[in-house]
């Protein structure tokens, strides 16, 4: 069969163009070198072993691109609102816990353009309008092997039973709305999760209260393993993360995995940012493989990119939330309820931190 000239043109061109778009398209965990060399961007997160992580993370990102890199923190919706409002956002990419980016889609974070994110390897459902997952991890109940001994706590249940195993406590108070923890004080006092009304919350708060006045209410991660590797309280909820670096120091504590916490931060683009496309770049830099390993290696969470294979230690894989035995334990909190309520739920949790 013969091609005429012109229709060999057009052919090349029909190819040519195909090419160029299949090498546009982005590759998760991938940059083009010196793309960004004398742009700067300012990453937001949570402090300590966790954004040490992240920025180890982006390394690579950062050497390959010319990027400078900044880092800021901690994430406080209140600080990114002023900048949104007066026009003046210096944060690029933000680290947010699991509601804000459901609550302030479209009025503090941008809706992305996932033509310039590769999520094809993140796990289903992880990804909503304004953000796509930084991470996995959990919450979970960790308890003074030392002081219970023979007759440890199973459950948050056991938790909030301060008769039968007495002890002081210690819970996130890091201003952060913890739907999960709520649900299950409601469960401890009783009540269902099912169809829960806001009525429903100040019961939860109730048992809260119930812990007595020694309850302390942790702002940081390092915080909770101070409290933990100090003796200072018997059960703590804790970052899985924190959880894990606790027991590398020494500190007798031991992990409940019945109904661990589901927790995932998210990665989200403020509204006004001054470079999205740089932005974006760092977000699809991060959700690759060889970051999200490097995150796993530095900090024991889970990583979202599902060929990810970090090599990790024996105490580091213990705290993995994504293995088959850990996720049939998890509990999933119900966001559909909490984002709906989250003004007057965020208002009674802060009020409950601030002691009133």
């Amino acid at each position: 069969m013969r091609i005429r000239i012109g229709q060999g043109i057009a052919f090349g061109l029909l190819m040519m163009t195909t090419a160029a778009l299949a090498q546009s398209k982005p590759v998760a965990g991938e940059v083009a070198e010196g793309s960004l060399k004398g742009k700067t961007l300012t990453f937001v997160s949570y402090g300590g072993i966790y954004q040490d992580g992240q920025i180890a993370a982006l390394k690579e990102f950062v050497d390959k691109s010319g990027v400078k890199l900044l880092s800021d923190g901690p994430t406080e919706i209140s600080k990114l609102q002023a900048q949104v409002e007066s026009g003046n956002v210096t944060w690029d990419v933000v680290d947010t816990g699991d509601f804000p980016p459901y609550v302030y889609c479209g009025k503090l974070f941008q809706k992305l353009d996932f033509s310039k994110i590769d999520t094809s390897n993140i796990p289903e459902g992880q990804i909503s309008e304004c953000s796509v997952p930084a991470m996995n991890y959990g919450v979970v109940l960790m308890y003074n092997t030392e002081k219970y001994k023979d007759n440890p706590p199973k459950s948050w249940k056991d938790f909030f039973d301060v008769e039968k195993f007495p002890g002081s406590r210690a819970l996130e108070g890091s201003g952060d709305l913890s739907g999960g923890m709520i649900e299950q004080a409601l469960l401890a006092a009783g009540g269902s999760v099912e169809n829960m009304t806001v009525a429903d919350i100040d019961k939860a708060v109730e048992k809260v209260k119930s812990l007595g006045p020694d309850t302390i209410f942790w702002k940081t991660g390092a915080d909770s393993q101070q409290l933990a590797e100090s003796g200072e309280a018997d059960m703590i909820a804790m970052w899985t993360g924190r959880a894990m670096t606790t027991v590398k120091n020494g500190a007798k504590y031991t992990p409940v995995w019945q109904d661990w916490l589901v927790v995932m931060d998210q990665m989200t683009i403020p509204m006004g940012v001054k470079d999205a496309d740089a932005a974006y770049a760092l977000i699809n830099a991060y959700v690759g493989k060889s970051a999200q390993e490097t995150l796993a290696k530095t900090t024991s969470y889970t990583p979202i990119h599902k060929d990810a294979k970090p090599q990790v230690d024996e105490v580091t894989a213990a705290f993995m939330t994504n293995t088959p035995d850990k996720l049939k334990l998890g509990y999933q909190q119900n966001i559909k309820f909490w984002v709906q309520n989250f003004e007057v739920a965020n208002e009674k949790w802060n009020a409950l931190m601030a002691g009133n």
